[in-house]
């Protein structure tokens, strides 16, 4: 979820003109992507939060249309950045930290990291109720569910934990 919210400040930086100089993306760090220079703050800002929601999304819509095993994890993934996103958004707007920080200081309104909040964190939660609940999800899917599937799924996310760590160069 972190590193989907961090590209989307990298994408916002490439897509303005900016630089990136640093991402940190470590599990015992606060995360944060450095732009210099940063000629429109304001939208690499915005960017993070809202790839962080809409790339997820869009990734479960894309393999739940061929209703393959992956569909299912890609949904939670993709309800849990809804709620993560909107939460951090929302919430860290009373105290103007992180990026609701630099968000409101760069002019966006209160309100609209309010709205913003809501929609995601709703979006999420509907995302997640329409799996069913947990036992009924797991009896379903453990079935149809290969070993090598939980394989795949278990070297990706040590992968993306190495990467994280710093131990790959990437």
């Amino acid at each position: 979820m972190v590193a989907v919210h961090e590209l989307g400040h990298v994408l916002g930086a490439v897509l303005t003109g900016g630089q990136c100089v640093a991402v940190v993306l470590h599990p015992l760090a606060i995360s944060r992507t450095d732009i210099n220079p940063n000629p429109y703050p304001l939208v690499v800002a915005w960017m993070g939060p809202v790839a962080g929601v809409a790339i997820p999304l869009t990734a479960w819509w894309l393999v739940g249309q061929k209703g393959n095993c992956y569909a299912g994890v890609l949904r939670f993934w993709a309800g849990f950045c809804c709620v993560a996103n909107g939460a951090y958004l929302g919430f860290g707007a009373f105290e103007a930290i992180g990026d609701s920080g630099d968000i409101l200081r760069w002019g966006s309104p209160f309100w609209m990291l309010q709205v913003f909040g809501l929609l995601s964190v709703t979006t999420g939660i509907l995302v997640w109720h329409r799996m069913g609940g947990l036992i009924d999800w797991l009896r379903v899917h453990s079935i149809t569910i290969a070993s090598k599937h939980w394989w795949q799924m278990l070297c990706a996310a040590v992968v993306s934990a190495l990467l994280q760590i710093g131990l790959f160069d990437a």
